[in-house]
């Protein structure tokens, strides 16, 4: 073949992409060269590539059931008619701030509906994965999630009742042990002149039960509704809640009394979890993320716990193993994910479940160590544990 005449007939362009080196009747692409083809590739059809690529991130990102044609089918026909089936939904008739379209004002959306944010799309997409999930239950198909979350049955408008009803339960017990907790500080154990207790660590369990307190309220606020507001919410305030408890977990295991020392060993993980909180918030809800922070500072504090209790000696030891060993089987519960059991009962909210007695335990040690240590500050005096009256004096210790 005679190269001299077939080279001529090739057109040059006004950026050379190609070179050949002619060495033995063969040629190989120079590197760069084939970068720069590349190159005129991507700025020729980066639009068809960009439009592929979205889509494949959209596909890889979404939920099993959502990605379902039956079910997107199913959710587009009943937002332009308002129709599962044959049950028909009145918030198809109302705009997207509860007015309304075609009906005089006494036909607005009701107050309660429009508070938990139930709208035209939340119940379509929520009636179609129920006839969704009834089909693939027919055909012997286990449940998937729709949009990250697994099919739950509604009671009452609430999205996950089991789980409103175990947080709401938890919210109760912890209330109940701090209660308990401050009756026991300043109506049966002796106080200063100030009024104040001998217990030095009351303070930081006071703030401990306020963040408790806050924590739970918001998990059944969440699982009664999940929108972008009560998610961030509840996630902030478990992750506050545990970057506390590990604090406080540190403060009372090595008998920091000092109130320096205290902010030394503080301040760092404040200002961890305040940046993970913020982070959650303002830059990325990421999941994964969030769950192996949660993690992490779970298992550091009870394993704070359960190793101070045993090179302490204290009283109540037994109590703090039973909440630690019990603790960390509950959190498999966190970590392994099933489907909700008849559609109510998942793996969260049995978490939830297991945490119920276990507060009561907690609250109960922490009642049983202020009375320690104020038994070691008054040696003369004897208060046993589990009494529930203590025959001394307020103002003869001083």
């Amino acid at each position: 073949m005679d190269l001299n005449r077939v080279r001529p007939k090739i057109r040059p362009m006004k950026h050379e992409y190609w070179s050949c080196q002619i060495k033995k009747g063969h040629h190989r692409p120079k590197l760069p060269i084939l970068i720069d083809h590349l190159k005129m590739i991507m700025h020729r059809y980066w639009i068809p590539l960009f439009t592929v690529f979205s889509c494949l991130v959209a596909t890889l990102d979404a939920s099993v059931g959502d990605s379902d044609p039956l079910y997107r089918a199913c959710v587009g026909q009943c937002e332009k008619t308002g129709c599962v089936g044959e049950r028909c939904f009145p918030h198809c008739k109302f705009s997207s701030d509860g007015v309304s379209i075609d009906g005089p004002w006494y036909m607005q959306e009701p107050l309660y509906m429009r508070w938990k944010q139930w709208d035209c799309q939340s119940d379509c997409r929520y009636n179609c994965m129920v006839e969704r999930e009834n089909q693939r239950e027919a055909l012997g198909d286990g449940p998937v999630k729709y949009h990250g979350k697994w099919p739950f049955k509604r009671v009452y408008g609430i999205q996950e009742p089991a789980s409103v009803v175990f947080s709401a339960l938890n919210l109760a017990m912890h209330f109940h042990g701090w209660l308990s907790f401050f009756i026991l500080l300043y109506y049966k154990l002796p106080l200063k002149q100030d009024k104040k207790g001998y217990y030095e660590f009351a303070t930081l369990w006071h703030i401990y039960g306020l963040f408790s307190l806050n924590s739970w309220f918001w998990s059944a606020v969440f699982h009664s509704r999940d929108v972008d507001l009560t998610e961030k919410l509840d996630y902030s305030s478990a992750v506050a809640l545990l970057g506390y408890s590990l604090i406080l977990a540190i403060l009372r295991s090595f008998n920091v009394r000092d109130e320096a020392a205290r902010v030394m060993v503080s301040a760092p993980l404040l200002a961890f979890v305040t940046t993970h909180i913020l982070y959650l918030n303002f830059y990325k809800l990421d999941y994964g993320w969030n769950m192996k922070v949660c993690v992490l500072m779970a298992v550091a504090q009870l394993l704070i716990w359960g190793i101070w209790a045993g090179v302490s000696r204290h009283p109540s030891r037994l109590k703090l193993w039973v909440v630690v060993f019990v603790g960390g089987l509950a959190m498999l519960l966190e970590i392994y994910d099933f489907p909700p059991i008849y559609g109510y009962l998942d793996a969260h909210a049995l978490w939830h479940a297991m945490t119920i007695p276990l507060t009561y335990i907690w609250w109960s040690f922490i009642r049983d160590d202020a009375k320690f240590q104020t038994t070691n500050l008054f040696k003369k005096f004897e208060i046993p544990f589990g009494q529930k009256t203590i025959t001394l004096q307020r103002w003869d210790c001083k």
